[in-house]
């Protein structure tokens, strides 16, 4: 058989999503490197087709149900049975993420990038081999080899798992289940539970804890459990997992129905059981033991603040690395990247830092942090360094809403200080329009605000916002 030609690149991209379009983009387009894209599925990967662009039209559309809860106390005369049209909505959400796929694929093109759709593995340590989408195989190499392939959803090793879906199959979803179980106590978990609970779905969270969010600071972790409870989201402590799943009915919607078969014999059933259990990193068939790349125990990639990795010229980013796994950090850092590889002397420390990220659960209410959790800036400063201000109060927006459902929609704030200076080393916020509110707050904190400083800010008022610069 023939040799397979070996096609010369400066740069090998492994993966479309948005930290290896960061990186590929900033090569090419800034720096003119000859940069070659590797994609085995639809471009843009997770935070574009299974992530945070459809989970916040998703959000978008949960919120507008809400709203409309909200009319009847405004004064509007709404009906108590509005229609929700699902698949119409999944029809258009479905469209917007088809136009970026196009997007980023022009962008790719308009900067010079070659993109093979196919699956890549290491062949030698500075080859890949692809399998095209036709069977056959092509061969490529660089001096410079980004790993950025990203993860996917993880699900557990019970009888009956694969009846359930993960966050990817929540997306396929074309009607409303009328009861769901939502297994999982982080983020994904409890964005997608909160969209369920908000449009009328009898929703269940399975959770191993006391609390879901627990990586967050107590108070978010506390109010917000107390919340999804308090619309009527069933919260299962002490969860220790399902026995078995079974699947008693196929179809959608209300057609298809689940059981559930606890440990203690008990059983539940349901029109859907999500898995939201965590990632896993997507490493498998790449061969990394053929250039000796270096794997954690978790199976993420092993890599220094410079995101090399153990190899000379290899390099990762974003959720393969298992580093923040958040999109606009795979992007900062694999801009960085493509700065210190190809942007010239200048550059050469380029990396990224990875303090005070900020960051946001569109959850319902949404949630909003940055910095330290009041247990880790204790643990890091000393009890005695570290003075807590804090606030909780119902948003304007509720006020003409009755007593015992204002009760149910906090705005909840926390400042965290360090030092004689009170430096912010940390900041949480939950309640209506944090999402937006903590960006300006974070660029504060990333520049190192004491609370003086936020004291110093004339308060807009009247807005939720304004407490933050306020707080005695």
């Amino acid at each position: 058989m023939a040799p397979v030609e070996v096609q010369q690149y400066d740069y090998i991209v492994l993966g479309g999503g948005s930290g290896g379009s960061g990186s590929g983009r900033r090569a090419a387009g800034w720096y003119g490197a000859k940069t070659l894209i590797v994609e085995s599925g639809r471009s843009g990967g997770t935070c574009v087709n299974v992530g945070c662009v459809p989970k916040k039209m998703t959000w978008n559309f949960a919120s507008v149900n809400e709203n409309l809860h909200a009319a009847k106390h405004y004064g509007y005369t709404v009906p108590e049975d509005v229609k929700i049209d699902y698949k119409y909505f999944k029809e258009r959400r479905d469209a917007t993420i088809q136009r970026l796929n196009g997007i980023y694929e022009r962008n790719w093109g308009r900067e010079g990038i070659d993109l093979v759709h196919g699956r890549a593995g290491f062949v030698e340590p500075k080859v890949i081999e692809v399998t095209l989408e036709d069977g056959s195989k092509a061969r490529y190499t660089a001096p410079h080899i980004l790993i950025a392939t990203g993860g996917r959803p993880s699900i557990p090793d019970i009888k009956g798992a694969e009846h359930g879906i993960t966050s990817d199959g929540f997306f396929e979803i074309e009607e409303l289940p009328p009861k769901v179980a939502v297994v999982g106590a982080g983020y994904i978990a409890v964005e997608l539970a909160g969209v369920m609970g908000a449009v009328g779905v009898e929703t269940h969270m399975y959770i191993r804890g006391q609390e879901f969010l627990r990586k967050f600071d107590p108070m978010i972790s506390k109010t917000m459990t107390e919340r999804y409870e308090s619309v009527g989201i069933h919260v299962h402590r002490g969860h220790q997992g399902f026995k078995e799943v079974q699947l008693l009915r196929d179809g959608k919607g209300k057609d298809k129905l689940l059981k559930l078969i606890h440990h203690d014999g008990s059983e539940t059933e349901v029109n859907e059981l999500l898995w939201a259990v965590g990632r896993v990193p997507e490493v498998e068939d790449l061969h990394l033991d053929i250039p000796g790349v270096k794997l954690n125990n978790n199976g993420h990639i092993v890599v220094d603040e410079f995101q090399n990795t153990s190899v000379d010229g290899v390099y990762a980013i974003g959720d393969v690395t298992g580093q923040a796994e958040l999109t606009p950090v795979a992007i900062a850092a694999g801009r960085q990247l493509g700065n210190r590889l190809f942007g010239g002397p200048e550059f050469k420390t380029a990396k990224l830092s990875y303090d005070n990220i900020p960051t946001v659960v569109f959850s319902h209410p949404e949630v909003g942090t940055v910095g330290l959790t009041e247990p880790e800036a204790r643990q890091k400063y000393g009890d005695d360094q570290i003075k807590v201000y804090h606030t909780r109060f119902t948003a304007m927006y509720y006020d003409l809403y009755p007593a015992e459902e204002k009760k149910q929609n906090p705005t909840e704030f926390k400042l965290i200080c360090a030092g004689p200076e009170e430096k912010v080393v940390g900041l949480h916020i939950l309640g209506l329009g944090c999402g937006e509110m903590l960006q300006g707050f974070g660029v504060a904190v990333k520049m190192g605000a004491t609370k003086k400083d936020f004291d110093s800010c004339v308060a807009i008022h009247p807005t939720s916002a304004e407490e933050l610069v306020t707080l005695r």
